[in-house]
């Protein structure tokens, strides 16, 4: 049976785990099929780290968790749902930020408004073309109102 669980590294006293799927028959510290994760007990938060899309995959495919990989992957699945529930009003705030981006390239160092001036010439060019277009445009009906007022003398 495939089991999901602590993998113990680090120096005495100074413990360090990895979250490793193994052969349940293996030895703690054996050989291990793959590496999902890292435990430090002795941090007070943030703690352990998991790759919660191969935990998935591996409890897909029938692997069982040890009790405490149980709890981190509850606790990360936890995590996950707070963040989701803070991404839009992090996006909103993303775009009020976005607009007092602008001003910055102006206070920018001297090499990077060089490389956006070479950049800009390009955006220039786009409207130069329209602007073409638009005249065009222009001249096209300004020319049966000229054939008009000959017309009105």
């Amino acid at each position: 049976m495939v089991k999901i669980r602590l993998r113990r590294f680090g120096k005495r006293n100074t413990p360090v785990y990895r979250v490793v799927v193994a052969d349940g028959r293996s030895p703690r510290d054996g050989r291990i099929i793959e590496e999902v994760g890292t435990y430090d007990p002795l941090l007070k938060n943030n703690n352990f780290k998991l790759k919660l899309d191969r935990v998935d995959y591996w409890l897909g495919v029938g692997a069982q968790p040890s009790d405490t990989v149980a709890s981190f992957i509850k606790k990360a699945r936890n995590g996950l749902v707070q963040e989701s529930v803070e991404q839009p009003v992090a996006d909103t705030d993303e775009v009020s930020v976005a607009p007092s981006l602008a001003p910055e390239p102006e206070v920018a160092a001297a090499g990077e408004i060089v490389a956006e001036e070479t950049s800009a010439p390009e955006p220039q060019a786009v409207v130069e073309v329209n602007d073409s277009k638009e005249t065009s445009a222009q001249d096209a009906p300004a020319e049966p109102e000229a054939d008009a007022s000959k017309s009105e003398d």
